[in-house]
């Protein structure tokens, strides 16, 4: 299952797909204006959130 963990305070969370039960892989979505915003997606059902934030920026995620 694929970790997400603050850079910051070393807080780490295991994410995955309620629907599915598949853990969830780290990713980036591409915006109109050119941008990157960092998901996390299920690779089952293709459902994406916005990747876990702690201390004010988005956790990483090490694959």
């Amino acid at each position: 299952m694929a970790t997400y963990e603050c850079n910051q305070c070393g807080m780490s969370v295991n994410a995955s797909c309620a629907k599915c039960d598949v853990p969830l892989e780290n990713g980036y979505l591409r915006l109109d204006d050119g941008s990157e915003v960092q998901i996390s997606q299920c690779p089952s059902c293709e459902g994406k959130i916005k990747s876990p934030q702690c201390c004010g920026a988005d956790m990483s995620c090490e694959l």
